[in-house]
């Protein structure tokens, strides 16, 4: 047990340090950053939310895909992908851009969207269905976790301990965005290895990544690590597809059924979920693994 945990510790060290090496230096003065969407289609709305530094054209083929018959709202978040930042973003991540994001369901008259997220996009739709329970029609969770901590800082006893932690995690990512922008991409490439199968997608996530706003990179993942929304779960009143992907953490002792185990425990509380994994795919399930992918979504939706 020990052995095992210390292998996925390492392996979430290592993640930690891609990110600190992708996030670009703060700008001075920053604009007051949001979301910025694009709207494709007509039908059942679709609100589509990326993941971590991610543009939302991470969705292009997942909505090609499901063609006709959606609306889709397709979201770039605040500070990633060269999207403006938050002008203070120490004031809440989670907080302000969750606003924002229902912000624009309600003025535009969006009537029970399907919500779904990829990885941080995943823990904000999640956070979205709590807060408002009849909102959504479903929710689509890629390969996310409403407690990363239990999982990524397992030496973490306490909570305290994991604050601890994430806030050293928080001045890495802010510390390294001076580094040459020659210095994050290469790094990133190599880690994106174990994320994307597909080498052309690592560079288009390379290059979001690059052009992403460090102190926004870093407040995003210390909240992320220092938000346990578990037990909140029983709230969400709609049906829900998790995906999750396990491949990538073979080599430290992970399985299909101990993966599935985890996640299965971390959403025991949610009333009405359904969760699967990919036996091909690594984090982003959408790109590695289309045929899983779509097939669930033909299934759920």
């Amino acid at each position: 047990m020990k052995k095992k945990s210390n292998n996925i510790t390492r392996s979430i060290i290592l993640v930690f340090t891609f990110f600190a090496l992708v996030a670009p230096s703060a700008k001075a003065n920053p604009v007051n950053g949001t979301i910025k969407t694009k709207v494709i289609g007509q039908g059942q709305a679709v609100i589509m939310i990326p993941g971590l530094t991610c543009d939302g054209s991470v969705w292009d083929e997942t909505i090609a895909e499901m063609g006709s018959g959606y609306q889709y709202h397709v979201m770039t978040l605040p500070g990633f992908a060269g999207n403006a930042p938050l002008a203070d973003v120490e004031a809440g991540f989670f907080k302000q851009v969750e606003a924002m994001v229902l912000d624009y369901i309600d003025e535009n008259n969006i009537d029970k969207p399907i919500i779904m997220g990829h990885s941080l996009g995943g823990f904000m739709a999640l956070n979205i269905a709590i807060k408002r329970p009849d909102l959504p029609l479903k929710l689509v969770i890629v390969d996310s976790l409403p407690y990363l901590t239990s999982i990524q800082m397992p030496q973490a006893q306490n909570p305290e301990q994991a604050k601890q932690m994430a806030q050293q995690m928080k001045a890495m990512v802010i510390a390294s965005g001076t580094q040459p922008r020659a210095s994050k991409v290469a790094y990133q490439k190599q880690m994106l290895q174990s994320m994307i199968l597909d080498e052309k997608k690592i560079e288009i996530a390379a290059g979001w990544g690059a052009d992403s706003d460090s102190p926004t990179v870093a407040q995003s993942m210390y909240e992320m690590y220092t938000t346990d929304i578990r037990e909140e779960l029983v709230k969400i009143k709609v049906p829900t597809l998790v995906l999750g992907a396990w491949v990538a953490y073979k080599p430290f002792g992970s399985t299909r059924e101990s993966t599935l185990a985890i996640y299965e425990g971390q959403y025991e509380k949610h009333p009405n979920v359904t969760v699967d994994m990919t036996d091909i795919g690594n984090h982003f399930i959408m790109w590695d693994d289309p045929e899983f992918f779509y097939g669930w979504l033909k299934k759920f939706l």
